[in-house]
């Protein structure tokens, strides 16, 4: 069963960075479409940016254009997502997620339907 493994959680002062990765053990990564998701207690799960499987297309919610930048290393197996500008609102726990869709071969979809894959999550916490 593919699993995708999250890291680069922590707590950061409101206006810092933090980069997550996303490393998903398989031999044709190439082939998923892969998709950061966040989620706060009590609230619904939200897609905060995707990429197509073959990297040229990219998706963000509006809130996080601009400060957000996702990209794709297929050598190394891993997905980042480069988290610059942080806001307390931004404080979530971060899901990354992998699909395989015709669609999303070419174009960026931050639908949840779309993927399949989900990890565990990790922590993000802008805070003073």
């Amino acid at each position: 069963q593919l699993r995708p493994v999250e890291s680069g959680g922590g707590l950061v002062q409101p206006g810092g960075s933090l980069r997550l990765s996303c490393e998903v053990s398989v031999f044709n990564m190439d082939y998923y479409a892969i998709g950061w998701f966040r989620q706060a207690p009590g609230k619904e799960r939200e897609g905060v940016s995707c990429i197509s499987s073959n990297g040229n297309s990219t998706d963000y919610r509006d809130s996080v254009k601009g400060r957000f930048t996702i990209s794709r290393d297929n050598a190394k197996n891993t997905v980042y997502l480069q988290m610059n500008s942080l806001k307390p609102e931004d404080t979530d726990v971060y899901y990354c997620a992998a699909g395989i869709r015709r669609l999303t071969t070419v174009r960026a979809m931050c639908v949840q339907a779309l993927y399949d894959y989900w990890g565990q999550g990790t922590q993000v916490t802008v805070s003073s």
